[in-house]
């Protein structure tokens, strides 16, 4: 037989288990009279142990027992345990609000009004919260209180209703939400009929109209919020206008204080007017004209953002109707206000700097990842979208929310998580206010209201860590997509769009494209019509899309180009998920794209070809270069894959070529609509094509050996960069100078390892020209010894006898750019510290070395510029073009490299800056000749992004000139400005050359 202690300590435990905290003073009120009818009952346990706080649940249902009569307190017992859904909706209640154990301690009748609830019965309407307020203040459940306090005790009676469905999860937090609106819809009516039955004669002077506004007008209301509202008042009958708005607003006031006054029946909660016209300093009641009047010429853009949320909630009906018809328009124009975005996005900011910093990672509603950042995305997307799409006008922010994701304006994806994370947020919220019933949106901070929090939230054992776990993760969540969808630039690029643009007709779209500058608008328009025809998701998405893609393109050289280049991109990926998402959401993807597929053919030739590399423009990193070593191991390693297939090898290194070359065009095109600093835009694309160029080298290379000779040649070979290639200032449209050297390996056959080097040589040249869908590289071997006459591969010690004994001067001015690309590291290092000497001689130049020099560029002037080519405007042979800046630089180095190390570089810009520091050249020449080359550079490379092929010369035909001066950054009708500016450029470039090249 168990001892007494035994027994104890067993209920403890079993105390313990089902979640009390302090199991002495449970088992005190267990055991105390106010309980002894259901004393060790264990189906109450049970459901004690069930709801969010078990100590504060048994605790107030002892007060409400104790507070009943006995007959009273009987039928209360007897029906706990007898009927489930009774005991559920009281017990739950209980544990998870401390207010409403308060409130039925003091009006203990009232638990009975939770027997009524049955399936039925969910779900009450307004009218019907009409009907019980109605009841409590006019009818017999009045109990002799005065109105206002009636009011108060039938609106907490019908709030304890709405608790018990929420706490027991017969219906969701958007239900919970709904009906607390309805039910705050239903008090106002009450708490106005109050005021009118007081001030009859006010009553009898005007129509008032109450409009809901917040929450409460959007229908999404917490347990414990301010009713936010606007009063609109017109005369009645013969009554004077301002005599019958000083009658509406004595009653908006009494109606006003009968809500928020607090009496020994506490309080409903306050009403908030301060979003009417002025906020608290204007008038608290307004005409409806009056209000028209200021939204026309005073009302800010917050306003107007407030006013989505705008419905008549109490009060003269027509009225009401009446302002939502006049303001409704409004609100939806209000996009097209100057800032409209940026000024959403401001205010914002502005509410996440107020918040004090103790409290910014604790608040739910205003907090990053909180509740406002969910219903500031929402709104700031419906007020943008909402003009032209009405399926958007939705005051409720879940139902706006669904609506963007099924037009297409927000991905389904984003939309579910942040819906399940709205829900989340609001259900904390609703929990943490139901406890005191007292407005606030902190997570608290202690661990017993955590643990309620959480237990109330249905997590179970741990549920603290289990509440922290997913809050963290929820506000993440909202985080990222608030910062994704808010600050997406396509916000604002739709809104500055004008009226009637959003959304085109036929009609409307062809005066755009006129007006944009399309030369063709027929075959606009049918390109348009087949993007965008249709009800599918992809036409939703390229309808939001177009209207600012148009204006993009048009704000190019050739709009046309760009719309069909679109057209074929969307044709090629449309089907692809991850497409239209990236444009509509990326950052700025979009407007790159429209950049990029009406600036010229190179970009888009390459982009077509392989459209998946569209991605890479929703991304700032997606258009950085990815150097040398990454593109050397990805090459690589796609060419090992190929095995001895050296065809499919080079074929997959020349497609990593192409995207990378097409990664680097767009964001030099990017870059230049964006102002981008020339110098910087010329040294990335330099550098960005010579490193795509050499890994490309040294991928064919591997495959050229592999196919024939496995993983090693029985020589050692290397390629060496010469010319631009070599000084890493490679343009899109140049080949690859280039001299082959090898050396054999220990013990193989000389004459077998010179065969392999040739057959690899000529081999790597073949599969680098291959005709295919992808851009070739034209590998030049000319510079080497005797040029086109001399073997196209030497030993290292061929070319060392060479250079010792026959290097001409051209020859050692020519390896002024050699630089090891390829192959063979080492044999690549000792060939530079052969040809060093040769470059930069310890004894300069001689004078007849000098001579043969400016001999040379002469002759090259006078025979390698075209035939009727403008010497003044040919960017590489030309007066201050390339040629005249690098050989003058050149010839510095030629002469003072020894002395000078800064001059011992293959880059021209660095040698031109070492030139400078040291006194070779003054500062201001060094400047003019440094415009002048990156200018040339830059006309270089805009020819043959215009045009998709290399040129030296601006080009002949309006359209292609236009898309270079856009390029070089000069705007529509000002290319007579580019071209001027050039030759003043060049001409001071090449008075500099004469004076430092030509001149001793």
């Amino acid at each position: 037989m168990s001892s007494p202690q035994g027994r104890r300590s067993s209920a403890f435990s079993r105390l313990v288990r089902l979640g009390f905290t302090d199991p002495a003073a449970a088992e005190r009120l267990l055991t105390g009279p106010a309980l002894a009818e259901v004393r060790g009952d264990p189906v109450l346990l049970d459901a004690l142990g069930a709801t969010a706080d078990p100590d504060q649940a048994l605790l107030a249902l002892t007060r409400l027992a104790e507070a009943l009569e006995p007959e009273g307190r009987g039928a209360l017992l007897a029906t706990l345990i007898a009927a489930k859904p009774l005991r559920d909706r009281l017990l739950g209640v209980l544990g998870a609000s401390e207010a409403f154990g308060d409130h039925l301690a003091r009006h203990p009748g009232e638990w009975e009004s939770l027997a009524g609830y049955e399936s039925a019965d969910l779900h009450p309407t307004t009218d019907e919260f009409e009907q019980q307020l109605a009841e409590g203040v006019w009818g017999e459940r009045g109990g002799g209180l005065s109105r206002p306090d009636a009011l108060r005790v039938a609106y907490r009676r019908a709030l304890l209703g709405i608790a018990a469905r929420d706490v027991c999860g017969t219906t969701d937090v958007v239900q919970v939400a709904a009906e607390l609106a309805d039910l705050a819809t239903a008090t106002l009516r009450a708490a106005l009929e109050i005021a009118a039955e007081e001030q009859p004669d006010d009553a009898r002077a005007c129509r008032l109209a109450v409009i809901g506004m917040g929450k409460c007008g959007g229908h999404e209301l917490n347990y414990v919020s301010d009713v936010d509202v606007i009063f609109v008042a017109e005369p009645r009958g013969d009554t004077d206008e301002g005599k019958a708005v000083q009658a509406a607003t004595r009653l908006a006031a009494r109606m006003m204080r009968v809500c928020a006054d607090t009496t020994a029946e506490g309080t409903i909660w306050p009403v908030d007017a301060n979003l009417r016209p002025e906020g608290r300093n204007g008038p608290l009641v307004r005409t409806l004209s009056s209000h028209l009047a200021y939204y026309g010429r005073w009302a800010k853009t917050w306003e107007f953002q407030a006013l989505l949320k705008a419905r008549p909630v109490a009060g003269d009906a027509e009225l009401g109707r009446q302002y939502h018809e006049a303001v409704a328009p409004l609100v939806w124009q209000a996009a097209e206000r100057d800032h409209f975005v940026t000024d959403v996005q401001q205010m914002r900011r502005r509410v996440v700097e107020a918040i004090p910093k103790g409290q910014v990672e604790r608040e739910l509603k205003l907090g990053p990842g909180g509740l406002r950042d969910v219903e500031f995305s929402v709104q700031l997307l419906q007020l943008v979208h909402g003009r032209t799409d009405d399926t958007l006008r939705s005051a409720t922010t879940l139902s706006a929310l669904t609506s963007l994701a099924a037009g297409g304006y927000v991905g389904r994806a984003d939309a579910a998580a942040m819906d399940a994370a709205y829900r989340f947020l609001r259900s904390m919220e609703h929990h943490i206010q139901l406890h005191r019933l007292r407005r606030t949106h902190l997570l608290p901070d202690s661990e017993p209201e955590l643990r309620r929090l959480g237990r109330s939230l249905g997590y179970g054992s741990d549920s603290v860590a289990e509440l922290r776990k997913a809050w963290r993760r929820h506000a993440f969540e909202v985080r990222r997509l608030h910062e994704k969808l808010f600050y997406r630039p396509l916000l604002d690029a739709v809104a500055q769009l004008a009226p009637g643009e959003a959304h085109l007709s036929p009609e409307a779209a062809r005066e755009r494209l006129v007006a944009l500058g399309y030369a063709d608008p027929a075959a606009a328009l049918r390109h348009l019509e087949a993007l965008t025809s249709g009800m599918s998701r992809k036409a939703a998405i390229q309808r939001t899309l177009l209207p600012v893609l148009l204006g993009w393109f048009g704000d190019s050289a050739d709009p046309d180009a760009g719309l069909l280049n679109f057209r074929k991109v969307s044709d090629a990926l449309g089907k692809t998920p991850w497409y239209l998402r990236l444009l509509r959401d990326e950052g700025a993807a979009a407007e790159n794209l429209a950049r990029v597929l009406s600036a010229g053919r190179l970009a888009p030739d390459l982009l077509l070809r392989a459209p998946e590399a569209v991605s890479l423009l929703g991304d700032e990193q997606g258009l950085q270069p990815r150097g040398r070593a990454h593109l050397e191991q990805e090459i690589l390693a796609a060419v090992h894959r190929h095995g001895a297939d050296a065809e499919s090898a080079v074929a997959a290194a020349r497609g990593v070529r192409r995207r990378e070359l097409f990664r680097t065009s767009a964001a030099d095109l990017i870059g230049a609509y964006a102002g981008e600093d020339t110098a910087r835009a010329i040294d990335r694309t330099g550098q960005a094509v010579t490193d795509i160029n050499a890994a490309t080298i040294a991928g064919t290379l591997r495959a050229a050996v592999q196919s024939r000779w496995g993983e090693t040649l029985p020589t050692r070979f290397a390629v060496i960069g010469m010319g631009r290639f070599g000084g890493h200032e490679l343009g899109y449209g140049s080949d690859a100078d280039v001299l082959f050297v090898h050396e054999p390996r220990e013990g193989s056959d000389p004459e077998e390892a010179a065969k392999a080097a040739f057959a690899v040589a000529n081999e790597l040249r073949r599969l680098l020209q291959l005709p295919t869908a992808d851009p070739p590289l034209l590998i030049d071997a000319d510079l080497r010894p005797e040029g086109k006459s001399g073997p196209l591969v030497r030993t290292l010690v061929s070319y060392e006898a060479y250079y010792r004994r026959w290097a001409l001067v051209w020859e050692r001015h020519a390896l002024l750019r050699a630089e090891p690309m390829a192959g063979d590291e080492d044999l690549g290092r000792r060939f530079t510290e052969l040809v060093d000497p040769l470059r930069y001689p310890a004894d300069g130049l001689s004078d007849k070395d000098v001579r043969e020099i400016r001999r040379l560029k002469a002759r090259m002037e006078a025979e390698r510029l075209p035939r009727g080519a403008d010497p003044s405007m040919h960017a590489k042979l030309g007066r201050g073009g390339l040629s005249d800046v690098e050989w003058t630089v050149q010839l510095l180095q030629l002469r003072h490299g020894a002395e000078v190390p800064g001059l011992r570089t293959t880059r021209t810009r660095p040698a031109l800056a070492a030139a400078r520091e040291a006194d070779l050249l003054g500062a201001d020449d060094a400047q003019v000749l440094d415009e002048a080359w990156l200018l040339a550079s830059r006309v270089r490379n805009a020819v043959m992004l215009v045009r998709g092929r290399p040129g030296d010369t601006f080009p002949a035909e309006g359209r292609e000139l236009s898309a270079v001066a856009r390029y070089l950054g000069y705007g529509p009708g000002h290319v007579g400005d580019m071209l001027e500016e050039y030759r003043r450029a060049t001409r001071h470039a090449r008075a500099v050359v004469d004076r430092v090249f030509y001149e001793d």
